[in-house]
């Protein structure tokens, strides 16, 4: 005997929970961008009217800025779409989408910035100190407070923590630049301001570097980091009833929603809905793991997870390869019930 059961109150008590979080962010998003898209043309015209390509280049670093800000509260609105017949999970892996394009464009940011200081290392040129530092002490304020809007969300959520990282690299940037400014109107050291963008890169590149891994993480399935596989397993195993756990999968649907597929073998038969729900809730509190579907089994057949064991080389024993094939189509038969 097999039964499939979707635990859909976890599920469903997990987006409330998520769903208050994104109403506030969706504040601090139009504010952010409101800032940010002023200070561009604030900076683009004070640079123009100072001849400093330094501040002209960072408004054209901070436009990107505010691309990136519309494209995570895009995603953070498409993953609060409900799920449709076709896009079961819903949209909410937009979300991974846009952290790891985040991280894409702040790489892409700090390479082009520290392209530009190593060649202003080369050929320092005259910089209108006062105007560069007051343009940047802008700078500090409007992306200070962008940041610190997003503060509190980063540590949940990645999608958000991508915001927060570009708008607290470009405070840090407009941070060197006064400090660079101040320096080179007191000394007139004209290399102060690209050494500073250099340093300024590096540091910045270092929380990018963890972001774009956990984004690409997310994207290729992986568990996530806060989850620890083994300890789950190790708790299935010690559920009332189960002998054995096979095809055990946990995946980020979204930034902030983790699933689990899995296979428990409990010979005394199907423990009943209530036994089922008590495993999901469990899982739930104790992993944050949300969305949980599982399967049971007798054991009175040999199962192995089909994607197991694919790797091998040619010539490897054909039984072997006949038991994956009569376990993928075990496997689709199952699936099938499971999405009736």
């Amino acid at each position: 005997m097999s039964a499939h059961h979707h635990h859909g109150h976890g599920h469903d008590h997990g987006h409330h929970h998520h769903h208050h979080g994104e109403v506030g962010h969706g504040r601090a998003f139009a504010i952010a961008i409101a800032l940010n898209a002023a200070f561009v043309a604030i900076e683009f015209f004070y640079g123009f009217l100072a001849n400093s390509t330094a501040l002209m280049a960072d408004a054209g670093h901070n436009l990107s800025d505010v691309l990136s800000l519309i494209l995570a509260w895009g995603a953070a609105i498409l993953a609060k779409r409900e799920p449709s017949g076709r896009y079961t999970y819903g949209l909410r892996s937009s979300s991974i989408l846009a952290a790891l394009f985040n991280g894409m464009l702040l790489m892409a940011a700090t390479g082009a910035i520290a392209w530009g200081a190593f060649q202003r290392l080369m050929e320092p040129t005259p910089v209108a100190g006062l105007t560069v530092s007051v343009v940047a002490g802008i700078g500090i304020a409007v992306n200070g407070i962008s940041a610190w809007l997003f503060m509190k969300g980063s540590k949940d959520d990645l999608n958000i923590r991508g915001a927060y990282l570009h708008l607290a690299a470009d405070a840090a940037i407009s941070l060197g630049v006064l400090i660079a400014g101040l320096v080179v109107m007191y000394t007139g050291w004209a290399w102060i301001d690209p050494a500073v963008s250099l340093v300024i890169v590096v540091l910045i590149m270092k929380s990018t570097w963890s972001l774009l891994r956990e984004a690409l993480d997310m994207t290729l399935g992986a568990v996530p980091g806060n989850v620890d596989a083994a300890e789950v397993e190790k708790f299935l195993l010690a559920s009332p009833g189960v002998t054995g756990v096979h095809d055990l999968h946990i995946w980020s649907m979204s930034t902030t929603d983790v699933a689990l597929t899995c296979h428990l073998v409990m010979p005394g038969g199907y423990p009943g809905d209530a036994a089922i729900d008590d495993i999901a809730r469990q899982l739930k509190e104790q992993f944050g793991i949300h969305h949980t579907t599982l399967q049971t089994e007798q054991g009175t057949t040999q199962h192995e997870c089909c994607l197991q064991g694919q790797g091998h080389a040619p010539g490897d024993k054909h039984d072997h390869d006949h038991d994956h094939d009569h376990d993928q189509d075990h496997d689709h038969d199952h699936h099938h019930g499971h999405a009736h």
